[in-house]
């Protein structure tokens, strides 16, 4: 069974959807909206430079 909730016990974040209606939203939960989106660029653009990394040195080893 999955705990709902993670190891700070805090509940799970919602999801977030991309074009999702926010008027409904209060800033509370937008503020955490934009704390969680920046949390994904951040873990993405990590990603990414450790994709970079690979694709560097295996471009240095064929070159050769």
């Amino acid at each position: 069974m999955r705990d709902e909730f993670d190891s700070k016990g805090s509940a799970p974040a919602a999801a977030v959807v991309v074009g999702e209606d926010l008027s409904r939203l209060s800033v509370d939960d937008l503020t955490r909206r934009i704390e969680r989106l920046t949390e994904e660029i951040s873990r993405t653009e990590r990603e990414r430079e450790a994709r970079g990394g690979v694709r560097a040195a295996a471009d240095a080893l064929f070159r050769k």
